[in-house]
Formats: structure tokens, sequence, C-alpha cells
């Protein structure tokens, strides 16, 4: 099969009711960068495009935004919060995130709840897969796992 004959994946959208915060949250978290004319104004100018759609990209992207990890965020008036693992509103996506052992996912767990992640579950004793379920600051789950 070519790439012709499938779609390709272009980026992951989440979205929130504050896509400037919930993409400064991941772009500290993932070490992503703005696509061009996406990066935050200058103190006291207009945030534009922060009340829209941002897309932060991978390293290795393209002019197009191809070959590269992306995530966009989609301003949204009200999104009611995931209430995962169960309730009225369970999770409909999530992001896996991996790092290479144990060590790792304990410095990354600090990082993320800095960031303003919290803990939705801790699994970090389970000795075949060692895990964090987070949400992050809009309330969307993420997990962090040994890979």
């Amino acid at each position: 099969m070519t790439t012709d004959d499938v779609p390709q994946l272009r980026q992951v959208v989440l979205d929130t009711t504050d896509a400037r915060a919930l993409a400064e949250f991941y772009r500290e978290l993932l070490g992503l960068a703005y696509r061009p004319g996406d990066e935050p104004p200058s103190a006291g100018e207009d945030d534009e495009r922060g009340r829209d759609w941002l897309v932060l990209r991978g390293a290795g992207a393209g002019p197009d935004g191809g070959d590269a990890t992306s995530i966009a965020f989609q301003q949204v008036e009200q999104l009611p919060r995931v209430t995962w693992p169960e309730g009225e509103h369970p999770q409909m996506l999530h992001l896996d995130l991996t790092v290479g052992d144990a060590d790792a996912l304990v410095r990354q767990r600090d990082r993320a709840t800095t960031l303003g992640a919290r803990v939705l579950w801790d699994r970090f004793d389970d000795p075949d897969e060692p895990l964090y379920v987070f949400a992050d600051p809009a309330g969307h789950p993420f997990c962090i796992f040994v890979a």
C-alpha cells in the first residue's frame, strides 16, 4: 500500500476552553515548538490565534507539518470534565507517552504535575507495566509508562 492508498494522520486535536494554556502545557511537557505564526504574542499584544486554533510540532516537521509529531488545540466555549475511569463523561481519546525506565517515569511524573497535570491513577508498582494516568490542565487523560 502506498501513502496515496490510505489517509495520513496529520495530527491529534484536543478541544479546550483555553487553547493557549493547554498548548503551553504540552509544549513544555513534550518539548514541542509552535507552528510558525502560532507562537504566543508579546506582552500586552492580542492573542487572536490563542482564542481559536494552535498547533505544536516536533523536531523534523516539514513546512506542511508532515513527518513529525503534531498536536493541535481547538478553542471551544465549554467542555465537560472527563470523569475517567467511570462516570457521566468517560474519555473518548487519550495520549500514550513512553519513557525508558522507572527512574525516568518518576522524573516525568514530577514534571507533569509541576506543569499542572494531576495524577488520576498510580500504577507505578506494576511489575509488567509501570504507569501513571494523568489529567492535563483541561482534564484530558494521558498516560506515561515504561516502554
